[in-house]
């Protein structure tokens, strides 16, 4: 009797769900396949997890291919991150795939087994200006910029302990410093176009409140963003319905209201009142102050260049994101087609200041996908000097690549501002597998290092990686992205000194 009611209740509601689909007329397939439509929306809700699970091979899957999540994974819980069997690449025939050149021979290398993994930069940022607050970063791998609200509170405190943990730096992002920043870990603040925590109520730069912002947390350098890998030359608009009254604190904004991001700065025009604004914040805060950019037309990177090599003004480091970062939602033309992949793009700025002989002069920092071993050793190799990581970092913390970071539904509670999805996230336990994460990195870069006879990735050169083109033919980087004899490479100082840091313990003589 029971099972007859509960089928004649299924019965009813297929009944008028079948009524309800021939009488709606938003949907064609609907009203003319009632009830059995259906199927086809859930496939379709559900295809990307049926693909990550079910259908993709280990490298097939993009942005991050089940391997590369895999590593990450095992990484960050500090579980066997080694893979058996050979590789699942296919090295016969597989274009672009780089590889690295291993030397018989080797010179002074640091002590493969500390836990710590401690691989600070072999530049002092802002040495070369002078600046008053210049400093040696700790690490070379360090959180890319994700901001509050972008992310949730959770997230951002999961992210900064880690930080702290991991001895690395953690970049604001452009959403202001918020108390989900002040767990520890050192900062980069990010100065976005909309001025965020430090503008006036009609959207331009206020000097005194950064320099209040400044103060008031242990932020060790300023990133002025003039684009993002994502979407380069693109504004933004939080709707007033996000702005809720800790955002609209934290960004110095009305509450409710639409807050709508330029796609330009109104501080500064061109080139030189850039370098004017530069020079405005290193001298008021004591800061190293740098840019970040995605690499587009190029002239903008020339005219930067031939003005700092006059010698008296300049960034004291340069962040070059890739066309393939991702964390910020984005149009499709734009996530797919405006502005240059890491590798071209960053080749082309590096070569542009190498030409005029100013790459000790500057850090050069990278970021879009760089929290790969194999994609870190490649851009050291092409000239960085450290390197960011964003979408990997979320993965740490328990990211599973849902792709549904611009709908407010992240199901792991990083991507949202939703309190039921963010509760899910423990920020403590989280912060122990992001530190974890960003120290096993360090490590990939140490062994690469030594593999290839050096005791720093930074002094891995364009012709110790092949770019392969399937079996048959083979380029060193150097080739591929046109560099001269000694780009890519740090100064003969700058190579001495990082080697007696790493590989005697003894703390040289500042790079100034």
């Amino acid at each position: 009797m029971h099972a007859r009611r509960i089928g004649a209740a299924a019965a009813t509601a297929l009944a008028v769900l079948a009524a309800r689909d021939l009488i709606q007329k938003k949907h064609a397939l609907l009203r003319n396949f009632p009830v059995v439509g259906h199927a086809r929306y859930l496939l379709e809700r559900i295809g990307p997890e049926l693909r990550q699970y079910i259908v993709t091979s280990n490298e097939e899957e993009r942005p991050f291919s089940r391997d590369q999540r895999s590593w990450i994974y095992a990484s960050a819980k500090e579980e066997n991150n080694y893979f058996g069997f050979g590789t699942d690449v296919d090295v016969e025939h597989v274009q672009g795939h780089a590889y690295v050149k291993q030397r018989t021979f080797a010179g002074p290398l640091p002590d493969a087994h500390d836990p710590q993994a401690p691989l600070p930069s072999a530049k002092v940022l802002g040495g070369p200006r002078g600046r008053a607050k210049a400093f040696r970063p700790a690490s070379v791998v360090n959180i890319s910029a994700m901001s509050f609200g972008s992310l949730s509170g959770a997230a951002v405190t999961a992210l900064n302990k880690g930080a702290a943990l991991a001895g690395t730096m953690h970049n604001t992002g452009e959403g202001g410093l918020s108390p989900y920043h002040r767990n520890g870990g050192d900062l980069v603040l990010q100065i976005g176009t909309a001025y965020f925590g430090c503008r006036n109520e009609d959207g331009s730069f206020n000097l005194d409140k950064l320099k209040d912002v400044v103060a008031g947390a242990p932020v060790k350098a300023i990133e002025i963003k003039l684009s993002q890998g994502a979407k380069p030359g693109l504004g933004g608009m939080l709707p007033g319905a996000k702005v809720t009254p800790e955002i609209a604190g934290i960004r110095g904004i009305p509450v409710g209201k639409d807050c709508l991001s330029p796609s330009r700065h109104t501080a500064f025009n061109d080139v030189d009142s850039m370098l004017d604004f530069v020079e405005l914040l290193a001298t008021e805060t004591g800061l190293p102050v740098g840019v970040k950019s995605a690499v587009g037309e190029m002239g903008f990177w020339q005219e930067l260049a031939r003005m700092m090599a006059r010698g008296d003004r300049g960034v004291d480091f340069v962040t070059v994101d890739g066309g393939e970062g991702g964390t910020g939602a984005a149009p499709l033309i734009f996530t797919d087609s405006v502005s240059l992949p890491f590798r071209m793009g960053f080749s082309r700025v590096y070569r542009t200041f190498a030409e005029l002989g100013l790459t000790d002069e500057l850090t050069f920092i990278g970021s879009g996908k760089l929290g790969l071993p194999e994609n870190a050793a490649v851009a050291f190799a092409l000239g960085a000097d450290m390197i960011n990581v964003a979408r990997e970092a979320m993965l740490s913390i328990g990211c599973i690549q849902s792709q549904k970071c611009h709908t407010d539904m992240c199901p792991t509670g990083i991507a949202t501002q939703n309190p039921w999805l963010a509760r899910g996230l423990d920020p403590t336990s989280k912060a122990t597998r992001a530190a974890v994460y960003l120290r096993a990195l360090r490590k990939e870069l140490l062994k690469v290092s030594s593999a290839v006879g050096v005791a720093h990735p930074a002094l891995i050169t364009a012709n110790d990686i092949e770019i392969m083109n399937g079996d048959y033919e083979a380029r060193t980087l150097a080739s591929v992205y046109g560099y001269k004899d000694g780009w890519g490479e740090l100064g003969p100082r700058l190579a001495d000194e990082i080697t007696a840091l790493l590989t005697t313990g003894l703390t040289p003589k500042p790079a100034v």
